[in-house]
């Protein structure tokens, strides 16, 4: 039997949507990109275009998911639309750059959040950062049900914690600064097209994840219903996440004030809460694990569907005989992961080409959707609304991201690119056999 168990509901698998974009970003990008936009009204404006454009990625990749609810989410699509080569890649990349690479970053900064908290050693937060992404993978190792409430839990808990943290802006902030935010005439950022672009970068990379939830389709009730509701339940969520909390902010400081701290939730709290920076050290710990937890159960269902299709090695699609994970999946990811945090040495740097990576694939695979259209025509599950505008916008967006990124950075897309040219062999090895 190589079958998953279906058992993510749809509130589960909105939970992994919504707690695969909310991790450490919200708490610390809203400052960096009060440094590219240093106004109030155009800062929330942002995050709201920020918002309308995961929607429409939301929409897009809802009829993607209808169609087909398999195990493996964007690898399935690029498979189905480009061949197995293409899909490798996109698995490989996930593997080795994107999904490792972030547990690793999301891991380091749970130990550097904590240390805050209890202080540690160097070595005392690398080995915290290990020991979180062992305990994590071993947790999600014992079956779906128990992934499905370990991340129900700590994502709801997160989002709990962030409305505490905009209740006591609201309350305590002044009347004053409130009528300020929405004056979008005085000191308007020129070239305001390139600034929005530049300020665009950080909040995109806040609002990636919420596709985690297509990763776990074979794992669903009734997948062609469930998956597409809970992207886009879970991007809706997020945007109004996103948008409160630096609204927040903004009710207790000013964009310059914002731009100039690194810790921006904590020095909110703290500007009306004397030692409330401490609870929010202990909130974001919370959110990263929570993130950190989806990342360990999602992404090994692709190297799962890999393993199956014979593009990688096959003892990969092995599934624990009781608790039906894949582990061997899992444990390879895991060990990867702090291979990652051993040999890094700029999280910053690696996380702007994991950002590139994603965001490229992901605009292969909606531009897979006209494919699909043609090929098979109209979806009896969910039908993405405003079709072909919808998705031309999300793919228009994309593209222009990476464009910009492969001018402004070439470095990280290389990088990104030579990754996967080492991973050619391995494919061609498999499909040999």
């Amino acid at each position: 039997m190589s079958q998953l168990r279906r058992r993510l509901n749809l509130f589960g698998l909105t939970m992994i949507a919504v707690g695969s974009c909310i991790g450490a970003g919200i708490f610390v990008t809203p400052g960096e990109v009060a440094a590219d936009l240093p106004h109030a009204g155009y800062l929330l404006m942002v995050w709201a275009i920020g918002g309308l454009v995961a929607l429409t990625g939301a929409l897009t990749f809802a009829e993607l998911a209808g169609r087909f609810p398999l195990s493996g989410g964007v690898y399935v699509y690029l498979r189905e639309a480009y061949g197995k080569l293409t899909a490798f890649a996109y698995g490989w990349a996930i593997l080795f750059i994107i999904n490792t690479g972030s547990m690793a970053a999301l891991a380091l900064a749970f130990s550097q959040y904590l240390n805050e908290l209890i202080p540690l050693s160097y070595n005392g937060q690398l080995s915290v950062a290990i020991g979180l992404l062992i305990v994590l993978t071993l947790i999600n190792c014992l079956g779906v049900e128990q992934s499905q409430r370990l991340t129900s839990s700590l994502t709801v808990s997160k989002l709990l914690g962030i409305l505490a943290v905009v209740m006591l802006a609201f309350f305590f902030s002044s009347p004053e600064r409130g009528s300020q935010l929405w004056s979008l005439q005085e000191q308007v950022p020129t070239p305001l097209a390139t600034v929005l672009l530049s300020a665009l970068v950080g909040v995109l990379w806040s609002f990636g994840g919420w596709h985690h939830a297509s990763y776990v389709a074979g794992e669903a009730i009734h997948p062609q219903r469930t998956v597409p509701r809970a992207m886009l339940l879970g991007t809706a969520i997020v945007t109004l996440t996103y948008l409160l909390i630096n609204l927040a902010y903004l009710l207790l400081f000013d964009p310059a004030q914002m731009a100039a701290s690194e810790r921006i939730a904590a020095e909110a709290v703290d500007s009306v809460w004397r030692g409330g920076g401490n609870w929010v050290a202990g909130l974001v710990a919370i959110s990263i694990a929570g993130t950190l937890a989806i990342y360990c159960m999602s992404a090994p269902r692709i190297y799962f569907a890999m393993a199956q299709d014979k593009s990688f090695v096959p003892a990969i699609a092995h599934l624990h005989p009781r608790f039906r994970t894949p582990v061997r999946a899992m444990l390879l990811q895991c060990v990867w992961a702090i291979v990652l945090i051993f040999f890094w040495g700029n999280i910053h740097d690696l996380l702007h080409y994991v950002v590139f990576m994603d965001i490229l694939f992901m605009a292969m695979a909606a531009i897979a959707l006209f494919q699909f259209r043609q090929r098979m025509g109209n979806s009896q599950g969910y039908r993405v609304w405003g079709y072909p505008i919808i998705p031309l916008v999300f793919i228009g967006i994309s593209l222009a991201f990476c464009v910009n990124k492969l001018i402004t950075e070439p470095i990280h897309a290389l990088v990104g690119f030579g990754v996967i040219i080492i991973g050619l062999p391995v494919f061609l090895l498999q499909s040999d056999r």
